[in-house]
């Protein structure tokens, strides 16, 4: 409640953004939809490997055999279980870079219109 009564005072005095009209632009419209078209398969593949490991341990006995020597296939998904999760920061901070360039694109061009209306 607090942020809404300091952004009014701000907008009364003719400081701050006016974030309502930033949301309705078309690059933030696109930077919210590159977002979603990247986070939400990451989020499934995600969820969905690690919430199968157990499924797969627990309900049959797939994982049961020997793939290395003594070593089974549980201890190699659980390993690519890591190795995935690395991989995966990796690739989202790569392109969080990217994310990151659009939002400041979005945030320039709102503070240019800003004070071209002044």
């Amino acid at each position: 409640m607090m942020g809404k009564t300091v952004q009014n005072s701000n907008r009364k005095k003719g400081k701050g953004e006016d974030f309502e009209k930033m949301v309705r632009t078309s690059q933030f419209n696109e930077l919210m939809a590159a977002k979603k078209k990247f986070l939400v398969p990451s989020i499934i593949i995600f969820l969905g490997l690690y919430l199968l490991f157990p499924i797969l341990i627990s309900y049959t006995n797939a994982l049961d055999n020997i793939a290395i020597g003594d070593i089974s296939w549980a201890w190699v998904y659980a390993l690519l279980l890591f190795v995935m999760t690395w991989v995966m920061a990796t690739i989202y901070m790569k392109k969080s870079a990217v994310f990151d360039r659009m939002a400041e694109k979005v945030w320039k061009d709102e503070e240019l219109e800003r004070r071209e209306a002044k």
